[in-house]
């Protein structure tokens, strides 16, 4: 299948490993061109490097905190620069620490708000002109389970993850008759170090071993299994594509089974 991403520009964020970097793998695979940001410098550029030998594309990688609005900016001045257009923006990042309510201060909720909610927001913010301009861009959020199925001990993500698809699915019906999808990614439990750490987190908790935290979360999966990042990547590429002009405002689970609900 030919899904008409030769030529494209896609900028993701927190490429330089876990699911940002499958979705950067996968997109340079299928002939787009990549702006590629990540807080640690040395991480990306390897990352870069290592996606244009083995695909060929070309990449810009550098190092950009996305909380910081400055550094949003010069990534996407630098990205205009460089290739002269985004037309796919994934909206990606780590997830907040877990735990319950009484142990995040006021300190944790602006944390965790910078980083979930208005790193998309400042991001979209600054490609989308010329999105609508072109009238073609397809805008992803990967944001995870917790936004369609509240997951004990996440009190954050839960919540956060909530308001960036209402901000999402809003957003949808604004752009488009500009020919402006925007849509969200929804992993499940995915082998990345963020599940590692909640693996952690939990075992700590708890006072039960890692290894079971994994295998209690592989039991609610009805795939009996967690997830690859590659998996995630492949419906990033899709929905990014020309394929999938028609589809805009969802949010779609990559997670074995493991959301119970109808939608």
């Amino acid at each position: 299948m030919d899904l008409g991403l030769t030529g494209r520009v896609a900028l993701v964020a927190a490429a330089s490993k876990g699911l940002g970097r499958a979705i950067a793998e996968e997109l340079a695979a299928e002939g787009a061109k990549l702006a590629l940001c990540s807080r640690d410098a040395a991480a990306i550029e390897a990352t870069g490097r290592a996606i244009a030998a083995a695909t060929g594309a070309q990449v810009l990688a550098r190092a950009a905190d996305v909380t910081r609005p400055e550094d949003v900016a010069a990534l996407v001045d630098a990205a205009l620069e460089r290739f002269g257009k985004v037309d796919v923006l994934v909206t990606n990042g780590g997830g907040p620490p877990s735990g319950p309510f009484e142990s995040h201060d006021a300190a944790a909720w602006r944390r965790a708000a910078e980083g979930v909610l208005f790193a998309p927001v400042e991001l979209t913010r600054r490609v989308l002109p010329g999105m609508k301009e072109r009238r073609w861009g397809r805008i992803l959020c990967v944001t995870g389970i917790a936004a369609k199925q509240p997951v004990d001990g996440l009190m954050l993500s839960n919540s956060l993850r909530a308001a960036v698809t209402g901000w999402a699915r809003t957003l949808a019906n604004e752009v488009a008759p500009f020919g402006v999808t925007v849509n969200c990614l929804v992993p499940g439990y995915t082998r990345t170090e963020r599940v590692s750490e909640l693996a952690a987190a939990t075992a700590k908790r708890e006072g039960i071993a890692e290894s079971e935290a994994l295998a209690r979360w592989e039991r609610q999966i009805p795939m009996g299994r967690l997830g690859t990042p590659h998996e995630l990547a492949a419906l990033a590429a899709f929905l990014a594509s020309e394929r999938a002009a028609y589809i805009t405002g969802t949010s779609i689970p990559v997670d074995g089974g493991w959301v119970r609900g109808l939608f």
